[in-house]
């Protein structure tokens, strides 16, 4: 017979938190490379490791000049999009190189467009693309809460790619590897299966092309969890591959995943989610964020929140600076979403407003107040310790 034991993980601070799950000395290597592995069956083959971590000297060298995000306002979505990359234009094209270019939407719905990237902004980001010469190539890839073809179908994704020669990729289709994650509810890590395509940044450059939108996990949704959490897949137990039911996501795979592996990131709550993208952020993050803020959602996003109407768009190659810029255009301090607290910890870009050269509008002429989720005082929960039931 089981004796119930109740645990306690103490994550009241920062420093505490990186203490005692090594964030900072290189745990996210653990979790993402050391149990990565190829996952087997006819569509799974071996995936590309991914990128190493930055050394001290390139950490130093890259710290040495302020981190750049393009923030511009304006009546056109695409213009937005278009003018915020074209004033980082040389870097960008200079971190591209000969990589080739995966973008990345989002899509937690295949239906509601509010929820999803829209084809203008991607519009704006192939035009860049073909205006650089890096449009060959280049590849739009999801895998989408519901069928990631036909939210490309909905949203116009399809006839766009058609018009740019750019291919279109359903992520649940191609190789993927096992990396593990933490859950709370028993503290214990749990293997997920996630793209390598997303996984392997030394042959591709990642560009996460998202929205402003509220949360109801997180607090906030911008492009660090876009790449993270889309990065999971949906796919079936058998053969690994279909996009098909029956996924084995920890706690049976509900909340209307489709059976996927997306709700093991999800981590069990406020503690387990923010763990997570912050241990996970080294391995699967974007080369580019493109945070279209035409229009925002807030209130209870990422889904089922409302419209704002602000025209903003950021862009930054440093996806701490971008989703900060982001956070503070949405009236949201980033010291209350865990995982950029815990990044910005680590180091792993720039946090402070005041040490960002922002090119173009000013973060506070443009920042709105978004109405935060329901469930905003237990999604902050990641504050305090975390008390662990386990069974065992």
């Amino acid at each position: 017979m089981h004796n119930q034991c109740e645990k306690q993980i103490s994550l009241t601070n920062r420093r505490d938190f990186l203490l005692k799950t090594g964030l900072a000395t290189g745990a996210a290597a653990l979790f993402a490379g050391r149990f990565a592995r190829a996952a087997e069956g006819p569509i799974a083959t071996p995936g590309t490791a991914a990128a190493p971590l930055p050394s001290a000297a390139t950490s130093a060298a890259t710290s040495a000049a302020p981190s750049k995000v393009a923030l511009t306002n304006g009546d056109n979505r695409t213009d937005n999009v278009f003018r915020a990359l074209k004033s980082l234009e040389k870097e960008i094209a200079q971190s591209i190189g000969n990589r080739r270019v995966v973008i990345k939407p989002n899509n937690v719905s295949s239906t509601n467009q509010l929820a999803a990237t829209h084809v203008d902004a991607l519009a704006g980001i192939l035009e860049f693309l073909k205006s650089i010469g890096k449009l060959d190539n280049a590849v739009i890839a999801e895998s989408a809460l519901g069928s990631t073809m036909e939210a490309f179908q909905n949203f116009g994704y399809t006839t766009l790619a058609d018009k740019y020669k750019v291919k279109t990729m359903d992520l649940d289709h191609e190789k993927f590897q096992t990396i593990m994650a933490f859950n709370q509810s028993d503290a214990k890590p749990h293997p997920v299966r996630v793209s390598s395509i997303l996984a392997n940044q030394e042959d591709n450059f990642i560009i996460s092309t998202c929205m402003l939108k509220t949360h109801n996990y997180a607090v906030a949704t911008m492009s660090i969890k876009n790449i993270i959490l889309g990065s999971a897949l949906k796919l079936s137990n058998g053969n690994g591959g279909g996009g098909g039911r029956g996924g084995r996501g920890f706690g049976g795979g509900g909340g209307g995943f489709g059976g996927s592996d997306k709700p093991i990131l999800h981590g069990g709550g406020s503690h387990g989610i923010n763990i997570n993208l912050a241990m996970l952020a080294p391995m699967l993050h974007p080369s580019l964020s493109v945070i279209d803020g035409f229009e925002g959602m807030e209130g209870n996003g990422p889904i089922s929140g409302t419209r704002v109407d602000h025209r903003v768009c950021v862009v930054s190659t440093d996806y701490l600076a971008a989703d900060t810029v982001g956070a503070t255009l949405m009236g949201i301090d980033p010291a209350n979403v865990g995982y950029l607290t815990y990044l910005a910890t680590a180091k792993v870009g720039e946090s402070d407003l005041s040490k960002m050269e922002i090119l173009g509008e000013s973060v506070a002429k443009l920042a709105k107040k978004y109405q935060l989720g329901s469930s905003f005082d237990t999604q902050i929960q990641w504050k305090n310790a975390a008390k662990v039931i386990d069974n065992s």
